[in-house]
C-alpha cells in the first residue's frame, strides 16, 4: 500500500521505489500484496468462473470437490502481471507528470517557511507553478500544491486571496472559508488587504455582519484612517440601502484624524466624503460646504483643492470664480505669510486644473491673469528642467567620443599630466560648473618636468568592465600589469632621480595656493585610481612644497 502511495506522486527517486516493489512483489504472495478491495474482487471473479463449467451452473458442493485446474500456478502468475501492471502503469503516469513539473520543482529554492522575503523569481514561479496545476484539472493535486505554496508564501495576502478564490470557483466553499479564516487569524492577520477582501468575500457570501467587522477592523484597529477601508465599508452600507449609516462612517473618521496633529489622511477623507455626498445624494450645496468646512481645519492641498474646483464647475452661475483664485493662488504662491510644502509637480497640476476651470467659465481678463500667472511661476521651471536634461545627453554623448579617442592609440610618453584630464567644464553637467575651472597652461604648470621611464603611460581600462556610462580618461599607468587588477609586481623598477623641478612663479600668492592644490587632489587620484602604493604616492607628493 506504501509503495502504491508512493508511484502515484513524481519525486525524484521514483525508478528507485518502482525496482524495489517489483522485487518485493516477486518475493512474496500475491495474496500479502493485494488490499483488501483487491482481493475481495478477486475472489468474486474465482466464484463467478467457478460456478459455470461450459455456460451450465453447478452446485457449490460439486465446485468444492472439483480437483484444483493444472493451469493454476499460471493463472497466479498472470494475476500477478497484472497487479504488478497496474502500478507500472501509475509508474509512467507519475513520471510523465514529472517530466512537466521539473523545471517549475527545480526553481523553487525554498519549500520552508522563513521570516524573510521570497525573491521575485522565486514569487513568479510560484504564479507559473499555480497556473499549469489549475489547467491540469486535477483538484486534489490542486489542494496540495496550494497548500506547499502557503508554507513558503505564508507571510503573502496575495497567495491566500489566490487560493480562496480557486476553491470558491470550483465550488468548494469549505476549504476557500477554511483558508480565509487561517489567513485572517493567523498567517497575515496584521495586513489590511486580506481583511478587506474578506469583507468582500463575506458580503458576496452573505454574511453582512461578518464583512461589517471586517471593514471595521482595518479602518478601527489594524490601520487606523485607511482611507480605502472607510469607503469601501460606506460603499457596502450605501449598497445594503445604510446611507446614513455610510455618512456617519465618514464623519466619525474625520472626527477622529481631527484630533490627530498634521494628519496626512484628513484633506484626502474630506475630498472623498465631499464626492461621496453629491454621487448619492446629488446635493452640490452640501458636498460644497463639507470642502469649505475642510479648509477651516487642514492646510491647503491639491486634492482639496481639486475637489473644490470640481464641486464649484457643478455648481449653478454664477461661479465664484475670486473666491476660488485667491486660494489657488495661496496654493501655487507660496510665502512667509502662507507657507506651502506641496512639491512643484502638485502646484503645477492644481494650476493647470484651475486654467481648464477659467477657461470653461472666466471671462477674457480672469484667463490671461491665470494663464499668465501659470506662465510665470512654472515655465521657467520645465525650461530649466529641459536644459539640464540637455546638458546631462550632451554629457553623456561627449563622454563615449572622449573614451573612443582615448583607446584610438598609445598616448605619448612625454604627455603632461594636465593632458591626460579633460577640461572641468566640459567634462561634468552646468551644475557643477558654478566656480570657473580652467587648469593652468601646461606650460605654466609642468614646464621642464617629464614622467620617468618607470612611469611610462599606456591605455588605462580598469573600469572598462562596468560599461560606456562611466568616463574613462587616458591616463598615466603604472608598470604593465600581467595579473589581474589589485596584483602588483613583488618588486618595482629603480626609478630614476626627477630632473630638477621649474615650475613658473604665479604672480599672486592666491595663484599659487590654486595650482598647488589642483596638484595635490590630481595626485590623490592617481593614488586610488592606478592602485598606486602608499610608498610611491607618498614620494610623489613629496615633490610638491608643504
Amino acid at each position: 500500500m506504501i509503495y502504491s502511495r508512493i508511484l502515484e506522486n513524481p519525486n525524484q527517486q521514483l525508478d528507485r521505489y518502482f525496482n524495489s516493489f517489483k522485487e518485493l512483489a516477486g518475493s512474496r504472495p500475491l495474496s500479502e500484496l493485494r488490499t483488501a478491495e483487491e482481493a475481495a474482487a478477486a475472489a468474486g471473479a474465482h466464484s463467478e468462473s467457478g460456478d459455470q463449467v461450459n455456460g451450465e451452473e453447478v452446485g457449490s458442493d460439486v465446485a468444492e470437490q472439483s480437483p484444483k485446474p493444472v493451469s493454476a500456478g499460471l493463472t497466479e502468475a498472470e494475476e500477478l502481471e497484472k497487479y504488478i501492471t497496474i502500478r507500472e502503469e501509475m509508474y509512467k503516469k507519475a513520471k510523465e507528470f514529472d517530466s512537466k513539473i521539473i523545471s517549475f520543482e527545480t526553481a523553487i529554492r525554498r519549500p520552508y517557511f522563513h521570516v524573510r522575503p521570497l525573491n521575485v523569481a522565486e514569487l513568479e514561479n510560484w504564479n507559473n507553478y499555480l497556473d499549469f496545476i489549475e489547467r491540469e484539472g486535477d483538484f486534489n493535486k490542486v489542494v496540495k500544491l496550494y497548500e506547499r505554496c502557503l508554507i513558503a508564501c505564508a507571510n503573502y495576502p496575495e497567495y491566500w486571496i489566490r487560493y480562496v478564490l480557486c476553491m470558491e470557483a470550483v465550488g468548494s466553499l469549505d476549504i476557500a472559508n477554511n483558508a480565509l479564516a487561517r489567513a485572517t487569524q493567523v498567517f497575515v492577520k496584521r495586513k489590511p488587504e486580506i481583511h478587506l477582501f474578506a469583507g468582500r468575500f463575506k458580503e458576496q457570501s452573505g454574511d453582512i455582519p461578518g464583512a461589517q467587522a471586517a471593514y471595521q477592523l482595518v479602518h478601527s484597529e489594524i490601520s487606523p484612517g485607511l482611507l480605502e477601508a472607510i469607503a469601501k465599508h460606506a460603499n457596502m452600507e450605501h449598497r445594503l440601502g445604510n446611507v446614513e449609516a455610510a455618512y456617519s462612517l465618514y464623519e466619525q473618521a474625520i472626527a477622529i484624524e481631527k484630533g490627530k496633529e498634521h494628519s496626512q489622511t484628513l484633506p484626502m477623507l474630506f475630498a472623498q466624503y465631499s464626492r461621496f455626498t453629491y454621487l448619492v445624494s446629488l446635493n452640490a450645496e452640501k458636498a460644497r460646504e463639507i470642502v469649505v468646512e475642510a479648509l477651516e481645519h487642514v492646510q491647503l492641498s491639491k486634492p482639496l483643492l481639486e475637489a473644490l474646483i470640481h464641486i464649484e464647475s457643478i455648481q449653478p452661475l454664477p461661479k465664484k470664480i475670486d473666491y476660488l483664485d485667491s486660494l489657488v493662488v495661496k496654493f501655487i504662491e507660496p510665502s512667509s505669510e502662507n507657507p506651502n510644502f506641496a512639491s512643484v509637480t502638485d502646484r503645477e497640476e492644481l494650476s493647470s486644473i484651475y486654467l481648464e476651470f477659467i477657461n470653461l467659465f472666466g471671462d477674457a481678463q480672469s484667463i490671461k491673469k491665470a494663464e499668465d500667472r501659470h506662465a510665470k511661476l512654472f515655465l521657467p521651471h520645465r525650461s530649466s528642467m529641459s536644459e539640464k536634461k540637455r546638458q546631462a545627453e550632451d554629457f553623456l554623448s561627449s563622454d563615449k567620443v572622449k573614451m573612443a579617442k582615448s583607446y584610438s592609440g598609445v598616448p605619448s610618453p612625454a604627455q603632461s599630466i594636465m593632458g591626460a584630464y579633460p577640461s572641468a567644464q566640459s567634462q561634468w553637467p552646468a551644475g557643477y560648473g558654478v566656480q570657473p575651472q580652467a587648469w593652468p597652461p601646461a606650460t605654466q604648470a609642468t614646464q621642464g618636468q617629464q614622467w620617468t621611464p618607470g612611469y611610462t603611460q599606456q591605455p588605462y581600462n580598469a573600469y572598462g568592465g562596468y560599461g560606456s556610462g562611466y568616463a574613462n580618461p587616458q591616463m598615466p599607468a603604472t608598470t604593465p600589469q600581467t595579473a589581474a587588477y589589485g596584483a602588483y609586481p613583488s618588486t618595482y623598477p629603480a626609478q630614476q632621480a626627477f630632473p630638477p623641478q621649474s615650475y613658473a612663479q604665479p604672480t599672486t600668492a592666491a595663484a599659487a595656493a590654486e595650482l598647488q592644490h589642483r596638484l595635490r587632489n590630481l595626485l590623490q587620484c592617481l593614488r586610488h585610481i592606478m592602485g598606486l602604493t602608499t610608498e610611491v604616492a607618498g614620494l610623489a607628493c613629496d615633490i610638491l612644497p608643504m
